[in-house]
Parts: structure tokens; C-alpha cells; sequence
């Protein structure tokens, strides 16, 4: 009788199980989907499933049932692999008919070839990486939930010495002669070993660890720099069709490490380097498409869930599906609105005004497109900000603290000139080259005006600013695809802060005015940022995502209100007025609902939008008009 977690560590064992009833079964490939979904429902049982994020990837057995929480950052062309494939034991003369799903490497004897019962298959191959900007605290939340309870392998000794190039190729050998034996036969002890050698793109790297040799040729393409954590190829076999590039998933499949794949890579690349006419793909791209599997593990999907949200303290469905939920945390949303407007003036030097615009813009979100406009969007540019340097790094770690993903962007002009920020094209590899734009939905983009100097900007800094702009104006990125540009719809959360006017558009400017002066600015900044709790943040970060959420309606009463206010307004002055300025007018209205918990326009609410809009105004030094077309 199989134990509860034998669907866990060894779900090989459930498709083999299945596969061998497909004669009487024939949709059999449903049932493997739906046994694992089954599993995953019961009493929270996803939480006894190992993460790729929280575990090193050498205390992982190799062919068991693991998670990603991931971003889809390039998708490969489909591939063909052997459905079924009959293999025949010559010693015996026995035939089996086996299936080659959810595996990499063929296994139990000689593959023949010209069987009848031989039956090709395609999949596709999502290169997957961790939510680029992710939170700490967001990891170690989702890391505490976890039940999981791993060991290292018996092979597995800490802080031994990475092997040689020759010890690599010894450790090689065997595998090369075994790679279409049974994979069962291959110990884990082995795959363990060759895993945890080039480890440290797993986890953070020890000062005194040296590189290994594989990470210096291997780019992981990760769009943000500095990100640590495994990059993973994913074999998708249904309905691929659905994901999109950049989407965030959770994907639960079968880990793939055998050391095989990276003795067949390197033989494909020595051949083609003899002979460059005998594979269609460049070396470039199979070094992209075939890197070995300890560094890039290949995770056969069973079932992958969308991530509305990556927001470990709220349910992973979607809010309205959630009614119960949803009731307890609304009737909390006021007082929580209170204590982190407080909260938030402190941070601003005691600006309320600017803390009420910063809690509008963390909860704004593109919820529909009218053909190429994106309403919701609320980028804000917070100008006055104090020259020094240290306290936009302060705001920036008060953000962090309180959003999932994030991402600071210091407009220095030599990384306005160097840093690659739209993704592009490289057609000798066939990959996607990742930047700093492609970025999951619902991640907050700071752009650090302050560091700004005085300077050139050469063609690369021109073409940053471009794509900088085109994302806060029209929520979207043109990816370079060399002959052309390819537009890729997003949903970023663009915060500016400046000394001036920011020379980039934003749907808002709040000139900061500071009623408190303290003598030492970082430590009246760290002691407010100390003082909240955890318990306390975490309420904030229920808070934001959830009013971010919510649905949003205005009446036919309050919208026939709304026009007469408007032509009133325009009466005295037309130009004091225009169709922009209602827009805006209507985006604060709206998300001053929200932070409220209230899913509907009142008269009340319609009222304070204006109030807020006239004192925003009235810090701004205003340009006198001529024709009503200028900003």
C-alpha cells in the first residue's frame, strides 16, 4: 500500500501506474493531470511539496514532485520527444512498452527504433525564473509556510572543494555509457554530487567560494541584476497556448537533474564544432537551449497555477472568489488605512498630503485597456525630495517593506548610457536577452531621479528614456526583435522622485513639503522604519493588495453629478478645467474609494478628490497656457 507523500517522492511511479491502464483507459494523461491536482486540494498538502525557491537545489531528489514560483521570462521553440517508445532486452528477448512523459532520459534497455508502438509527441519549453524584484520578506513568507522537511544527500559534503575540469570529466564517464539505462539505476548520490558543485546559483555565494567554470559561460539571464536563484526549463505538455510571456506561475512537475543531459549537451556541441552542418542549432544556442542541468534543472510540468498576486499573507485565488475573506479584512480596511498614513507621514517628513498620493499610487492598477489607453494607472513623481542621496534609499526600503516586488532604478547617467533595459532578440542564440523592463505584473518601479547628473546621453541612454516613458504613459514595452519591435502589454507601478519636475511624464506630480527637520535624517528615518512591528507590516501588505483588488463601480446618479460639476467648474474659466484634468480628477476619486474599502463612488468621496486635487495643485507652480494642448 503506497504512503501518503509516495505521489511526492516518487510521481514517476503514479504516471507509470496510470500509462499501464492506458489500453483501458485511454484518456489516461488527463487522469495523471487530475490525480496531482486532486493531491494538491487536500489539507493544505502544497505545503509539503519542496520549493525550487526555498530549498538548494542539491538537497532536492532527483524525479520528484517540486514548485516554482516563477516568471516565464522566454519561451522556446517546441521540441519532439517519445511519447512511448518500446524497449527490447536482449538477453531475454522480452519487449516492454514504456512512456516517455515527464522524463528526459529513455531507460530499461535497448529503444527500438522501428517498433510500431513507437509514438512521437511534442511539448514546448518555457525558460522560467524566480519573480524578478521579489521581496524578502515575501520568500521568507512563503518559506515559513512550508512543511517541508529536507536533508542533504549522503554524498553531500559542506564546503568541500569544487572539482576540476578532469574530475568533472571522470564523473562524466558513467553517465555517458548509462544515459539510455535506467534512470532508477543511476544513483542520487551521483547527481547529487555533480549539483552541488556549481551550487552557488542556488543561493548566495560565500566570499571565499571561487566560481565554478560553468557559471562564467553560463549567462542565467535574469532581468534584474544582482537576483539570485535557480533559472529552470519547463517542459509544458498541455495547452501551452495559455501562458504568456511574463506571466507568474506556480508550477508543480517532476524534477529533472540527471547528469545524462549535460554529458548528451556536450556531445552535441563537440560534434557541432566538427561539423557545423550536422545540427541545425548554433553552438550559442545549444549552450542556451541545453546548459547543464545542474545549474538550469529541467522541471516537467504537471499542473501550473497563475498567480494573480505573489502575496504569501492573502489567498492565492482571486479575491471575489473569496467572499468570507474578503468581509473580514474590509471591515479592518480604515484603521489600517489610518496607521499607515501615519506611518507614511512620518516617512515624508510630515507631509500628509504627499503620504495620502503615496497610498493612491501603491494600490493603483491598470484593470482594463480602451484600445491603446490604460486606465487605473497612477504613476506618481514625488519632487522636492531632499538632496541627499540616503533618504530616497530610505524610501525606496519603506516600499519594499510593504510591496511584493519591487525594483529601484538609479537614473544615473552611466547607467542611463549602459544598462539594458528593453529585452531583445538574439537570433544566434534563438533566446530572449532579458532587461531591466521585463518585469511580472504588480511590481513597483522606483526611478531615482536625484542621482541624475549633468552629462550626455549617447544613443543607449536616449533609447532608455524612450522605453521609460512608454512604459508610464502607455503601460507597455517594445522588445527589440532587431528587424522590428514587438509591443508587450504590462501592468508597472512607476514611482519618480526628483529635486524638480521630473523630465519624465507621470500622471501626477506632489511637491514634497516637509514640516519636520530632524538633525540626523537616517536615524529619524531608521528609528520610524524600526518602530513598525512585523505583526503591523503585515497588516499594511494585507492592506495594499487588497484594496489594489477590489472592484470598482461609479452609478449613473454620480456619474450625471459628476458632468454637471464639470461644466461648472469650466464655467468661470474654461481652461482652469480640461477633459485631462477630469481624468486625473476621476483616478484620484477612484482609488480614494479603494483606500477607503469602498467599491463605489459617493458624493463624499467625489468631494474629497477635489479637496486633495486643489491643495496638490496649489504647491505646484503652474504654466501659464496659451492654446490648453501644453501639460
Amino acid at each position: 500500500m503506497p504512503t501518503v507523500h509516495d505521489w511526492i517522492n516518487n510521481p514517476l511511479g503514479v504516471v507509470d501506474g496510470l500509462f499501464a491502464q492506458s489500453n483501458s483507459c485511454p484518456d489516461w494523461e488527463k487522469k495523471v493531470v487530475e490525480y496531482f491536482k486532486e493531491k494538491l486540494k487536500l489539507n493544505d498538502a502544497h505545503t509539503w511539496v519542496p520549493s525550487l525557491n526555498d530549498v538548494p537545489l542539491h538537497y532536492l531528489k532527483p524525479n520528484s514532485l517540486v514548485k516554482f514560483r516563477c516568471m516565464v521570462q522566454d519561451m522556446f521553440d517546441p521540441e519532439f520527444f517519445m511519447g512511448v517508445y518500446e524497449t527490447s532486452d536482449p538477453t531475454s528477448n522480452s519487449k516492454q512498452v514504456k512512456c516517455g512523459k515527464y522524463k528526459d532520459i529513455t531507460e530499461g534497455g535497448q529503444v527500438d527504433f522501428n517498433s510500431r508502438n513507437t509514438v512521437t509527441s511534442e511539448r514546448q519549453t518555457f525558460y522560467c525564473v524566480p519573480i524578478p524584484g521579489e521581496s524578502q520578506w515575501v520568500k521568507e513568507s512563503y518559506a515559513g509556510t512550508s512543511q517541508v522537511r529536507v536533508v542533504p544527500s549522503t554524498s553531500y559534503v559542506p564546503n568541500r572543494h569544487k572539482r576540476s575540469y578532469e574530475e568533472d570529466d571522470e564523473m562524466d564517464t558513467q553517465p555517458q555509457q548509462m544515459k539510455n539505462i535506467s534512470q532508477g539505476a543511476q544513483s542520487s548520490a551521483e547527481s547529487h554530487g555533480n549539483i552541488e558543485s556549481k551550487r552557488q546559483e542556488t543561493e548566495a555565494p560565500s566570499h571565499d567560494s571561487s566560481p565554478s567554470h560553468c557559471t562564467s559561460s553560463l549567462d542565467l539571464n535574469f532581468p534584474l541584476p544582482g537576483e539570485k536563484g535557480p533559472a529552470c526549463l519547463v517542459k509544458v505538455y498541455e495547452d501551452w497556448d495559455g501562458f504568456k510571456l511574463n506571466d507568474m506561475l506556480e508550477v508543480y512537475g517532476i524534477l529533472s537533474v540527471d547528469p545524462a543531459l549535460s554529458v548528451i549537451a556536450d556531445e552535441r556541441e563537440a560534434s557541432s564544432l566538427l561539423d557545423p552542418t550536422e545540427g541545425m542549432e548554433t553552438v550559442e544556442e545549444q549552450r542556451v537551449h541545453s546548459p547543464p542541468a545542474s545549474l538550469v534543472p529541467r522541471l516537467h510540468m504537471l499542473y501550473a497555477q497563475p498567480l494573480v498576486h505573489n502575496n504569501p499573507l492573502l489567498p492565492s485565488s482571486v479575491l471575489e472568489n473569496n467572499g468570507d475573506y474578503l468581509s473580514s479584512v474590509l471591515g479592518e480596511l480604515v484603521s489600517i488605512r489610518a496607521e499607515l498614513l501615519t506611518y507614511l507621514t512620518h516617512v515624508l517628513l510630515g507631509d500628509s498630503l504627499a503620504a495620502e498620493y503615496l497610498i493612491l499610487h501603491l494600490i493603483s492598477n491598470v484593470y482594463s485597456r480602451r484600445d491603446v489607453l490604460p486606465l487605473g494607472k497612477f504613476t506618481l513623481n514625488l519632487s522636492g525630495c531632499p538632496q541627499s542621496s540616503s533618504y530616497t534609499e530610505h524610501l525606496y526600503t519603506v516600499i519594499q517593506q510593504l510591496v511584493p516586488s519591487s525594483y529601484r532604478l538609479c537614473m544615473s547617467l552611466h547607467n542611463m548610457n549602459n544598462q539594458r533595459m528593453v529585452p531583445r532578440k538574439d537570433y544566434t542564440a534563438n533566446r530572449l536577452v532579458s532587461g531591466t523592463l521585463q518585469l511580472a505584473n504588480n511590481t513597483s518601479l522606483f526611478l531615482d531621479e536625484t542621482q541624475l547628473e549633468q552629462g550626455q546621453l549617447d544613443t543607449t541612454g536616449v533609447r532608455n528614456i524612450t522605453a521609460l516613458g512608454n512604459l508610464i504613459s502607455w503601460q507597455k514595452v517594445d522588445y527589440d526583435f532587431n528587424y522590428h519591435q514587438m509591443e508587450f502589454s504590462c501592468n508597472i507601478n512607476v514611482l519618480i522622485t526628483s529635486e524638480g519636475r521630473s523630465l519624465l511624464p507621470s500622471d501626477c506630480q506632489v511637491h514634497l513639503r516637509p514640516t519636520l527637520n530632524p538633525p540626523n535624517l537616517e536615524e529619524y528615518l531608521s528609528a520610524v522604519r524600526v518602530a513598525q512591528v512585523p505583526s503591523q507590516l503585515n497588516k499594511y501588505r494585507i492592506y495594499l493588495s487588497v484594496a489594489r483588488a477590489l472592484n470598482y463601480t461609479i452609478s449613473d446618479e454620480i456619474t450625471k453629478a459628476v458632468e454637471e460639476d464639470f461644466v461648472e467648474m469650466r464655467k468661470d474659466d474654461p481652461q482652469s478645467m480640461s477633459a485631462e484634468d477630469l481624468h486625473r480628477l476621476l483616478v484620484v476619486a477612484r482609488l480614494l474609494s479603494l483606500s477607503h474599502g469602498q467599491n463605489t463612488l459617493s458624493r463624499d468621496g467625489w468631494m474629497k478628490a477635489k479637496q486633495l486635487e486643489a491643495l496638490r495643485i496649489s504647491r505646484t507652480p503652474q504654466k501659464k497656457c496659451v492654446n490648453g494642448n501644453e501639460p
